[in-house]
């Protein structure tokens, strides 16, 4: 049967034949093997911890809001809170007393704040005390200490600022905590 395939050929398209049949088989033989991998992606949008957001723009409000919020893979918290400004309401009481006539009025609800009191008393003009003022208004602010306004005190007591360390170590590792 190889002679009777032979007999119309000539040697050099068997050796050609040979050759190329020999370059397949090899190439096979070393090729890299074919792998397929699968694997299903979810997309989905990660979660957020939105704050709330307190608008105080072109308001005549005495507040500062404060927000924020910590958002992990897992777990999200936001929260928020408002201030009061107490020297700005004292400012608006005062301008309010002011406008509708009442200067008197006025300058008392300033006289709250020991800065504006020794102002007045530097001055020579002492605060109004009982419906009183200058002079009587000294003798009874001499008779009265007890109702000079107190001096705002700035914290300076050791135990308040290891307090405040504490608590800011603790909410420190609780975020750490949280993002882990």
């Amino acid at each position: 049967m190889l002679v009777f395939f032979l007999k119309g050929t000539t040697m050099k398209n068997i050796y050609i034949s040979l050759v190329a049949a020999l370059i397949m088989i090899s190439s096979n033989a070393f090729a890299e093997p074919i792998s397929t991998e699968s694997f299903n992606q979810v997309v989905a949008t990660p979660p957020s911890a939105i704050s709330p957001s307190i608008n105080a723009s072109n308001s005549d409000l005495c507040t500062v809001g404060v927000s924020g919020a910590v958002q992990t893979q897992v777990l999200g918290i936001s929260g928020a809170n408002t201030i009061r400004d107490l020297n700005c309401e004292r400012l608006k009481l005062a301008k309010t007393l002011y406008d509708m006539g009442m200067k008197v009025a006025s300058v008392g609800i300033m006289c709250q704040d020991r800065r504006v009191f020794n102002a007045m008393l530097a001055a020579g003009t002492p605060c109004p005390i009982d419906g009183k003022i200058g002079e009587e208004a000294k003798t009874l602010w001499k008779k009265n200490p007890e109702q000079v306004p107190k001096v705002m005190k700035i914290v300076e007591s050791k135990q308040f600022w290891n307090n405040q360390y504490v608590l800011g170590s603790v909410y420190t590792i609780g975020l750490i905590l949280l993002v882990i």
